[in-house]
């Protein structure tokens, strides 16, 4: 967890230097610095979009990983409904070939 918090602060840093870098290239009219500032920002904010992906996948795993320890026959079963189902799709969709 604590490196998604050091990505999203890297994010921000990224984001707000790119935020100065257009304003600065936009003062001075180069648009080269301007551009680099626009990449920056969109960086930032793709690091910070990650970082929070990452946690939500995290959640998720952990919420999945508490119900299968807390019902592992329940999970058992629907694991294997799946592969059944599954099963049966690749019967079907051999069969039609």
């Amino acid at each position: 967890m604590t490196k998604n918090i050091e990505d999203k602060a890297e994010g921000m840093m990224n984001e707000a230097k790119g935020r100065v870098k257009d304003a600065v290239g936009g003062l001075t009219g180069d648009a080269k610095t301007q551009a680099s500032g626009k990449i920056d920002q969109m960086s930032g904010m793709a690091q910070q979009e990650f970082a929070d992906l990452y946690d939500e996948a995290e959640t998720i795993l952990e919420r999945a990983t508490v119900f299968v320890q807390d019902r592992p026959v329940v999970s058992i079963i629907g694991a294997m409904l799946i592969g059944l189902f599954v099963g049966m799709l690749m019967k079907s969709c051999c069969k039609a070939k």
